[in-house]
């Protein structure tokens, strides 16, 4: 950044600060707005009235002062602990002007130099114990480990999710987000968004599901939906049958506490997403990377853009603090032979994950295909089922209803259940209706076969 100043006034102390709140610059003394240089006299108290300028900021603004023909060069260095503000308040630079910021600018500007933190800001909305949560709380302490000596009002605050005024207990807003009865009623934005699309885009989406009962039971239900809507194989080996996950599910696990823990929070048109296509799982975040981690330190250092939250995740063994969660991602997803994942940054910050495509490639029974294998020559060893449709089988050993399975796996859109769950095992030969030449009869019941018995069966090891 570049400013001209035909001479020396008071008013140089909002350049110094501008500069300085923005990525630093100079400032061109004896040079008229045309550039026409009409020089200035170089002097000891000319000199000194720019230093005590400089000075006088706050925090102190760092210059250095050369003379180079008749101009005298101030070079202004962007601030280390921004904002600085001068005697007459907080600028910066718009453009090639200086400008003054109002309220509003003054606290964004805050907010994305980190000065303020959102986890830690008190929230006055909410009322202890009225909006508390003790349910969740004993569920947190339980899995801290903590073994309280005192009462809970002495625990809140020595997690430091509150503080004392008086006789009343103030809470922060990350014990807001972790043990409210009701988080978005505080912070509408604090939610997970789940989605499974058909195909590899969300042109047709197959259901969503938004979480917001807090975040340990957020990332725990975003799990759940994603293992309800991938597939599970299995290998035998040594007699003995392991499941296998399509996806690498520590790693999701790990990507998903991280989207909680990172994201920020002042945005409140933006939330978290965890996305099911096709072909692959998106987790992304508002925020991008925390200021002061660049792209290529990710997965080196750890930058907590929300450090009490991390505190509270990490005793409850959700995260470490040691700045390796990229690291633990990448290698749960080759040992478990998929992909290395990817991440970007473009204001959200995205992790992308692949399937195991080798896994993938075997356990689909195709439509019209003999499923085949080492049950009575039938069921085959690298078979995958979703959850969904496990429940479905288990739950067809007595026959039922479209509606009965329905309730009982949790779902709602009669069209897509039938499409995604119910016609794959009937075309598979593991599913079969009571009436097939009536489809869609309000009297259809469903039965599992007794080739779906036996990958039951197989499902058990027996």
């Amino acid at each position: 950044m570049l400013e001209y100043k035909e001479s020396f006034s008071p008013s140089l102390a909002r350049d110094l600060a501008a500069f300085a709140n923005s990525s630093g610059g100079k400032i061109l003394l004896g040079v008229r707005d045309d550039g026409r240089v009409i020089g200035v006299r170089d002097n000891n108290q000319l000199r000194a009235q720019i230093q005590d300028i400089a000075r006088n900021c706050d925090p102190p603004v760092k210059v250095l002062i050369e003379v180079v023909g008749k101009i005298m060069v101030i070079t202004v260095r962007e601030g280390e602990n921004k904002p600085v503000q001068c005697r007459e308040g907080f600028f910066w630079r718009q453009g090639a002007s200086t400008q003054k910021l109002s309220r509003d600018e003054i606290r964004d500007f805050f907010r994305s130099e980190g000065a303020i933190r959102f986890d830690l800001t008190v929230c006055p909305k909410f009322r202890y114990p009225e909006d508390f949560d003790r349910e969740k709380f004993d569920a947190w302490i339980s899995q801290s480990r903590i073994t309280p000596r005192r009462g809970i009002d002495d625990v809140l605050v020595n997690i430091e999710v509150a503080e004392r005024a008086g006789k009343r207990l103030i809470f922060r807003n990350a014990g807001v987000l972790f043990f409210a009865k009701d988080v978005r009623h505080f912070f509408p934005q604090a939610y997970i968004t789940c989605l499974l699309a058909k195909g590899i885009d969300k042109v047709n989406i197959l259901d969503r599901k938004d979480f917001a009962e807090g975040l340990v039971s957020d990332i725990e239900e975003s799990l759940r939906f994603i293992e309800r809507n991938t597939r599970t194989g299995y290998r035998i080996e040594k007699l003995r049958r392991e499941d296998v996950p399509e996806y690498p599910m520590r790693a999701l696990r790990e990507a998903i506490t991280n989207a909680i823990m990172h994201r920020d929070y002042f945005q409140a048109g933006a939330n978290v997403f965890v996305e099911i296509y096709d072909d692959r799982i998106e987790i992304s975040n508002p925020g991008g990377l925390p200021r002061g981690l660049s792209r290529e330190e990710l997965g080196t250092r750890s930058v907590r853009r929300n450090p009490l939250i991390a505190d509270l995740l990490h005793r409850i063994a959700l995260i470490e603090k040691a700045g390796t969660g990229i690291r633990r991602m990448m290698e749960d997803a080759r040992q478990h032979k998929c992909p290395e994942p990817k991440f970007t940054v473009n204001g959200f910050f995205t992790a992308t994950f692949w399937p195991n495509v080798g896994l993938s490639r075997k356990i689909v029974p195709q439509v019209g295909e003999e499923v085949t294998g080492e049950v009575a020559g039938e069921v085959g060893t690298k078979l995958a089922l979703s959850r969904h449709q496990v429940e479905i089988l288990h739950d067809c050993v007595q026959e039922k209803s479209l509606l009965g399975i329905m309730s009982q796996v949790g779902r709602k859109d009669r069209t897509k259940f039938r499409t995604k769950f119910i016609k794959p095992l009937v075309e598979s030969g593991l599913l079969e209706m009571t009436t097939p030449d009536k489809p869609r009869s309000s009297r259809q019941r469903y039965r599992t076969t007794d080739l779906g018995r036996k990958v039951l069966n197989q499902r058990r090891g027996g």
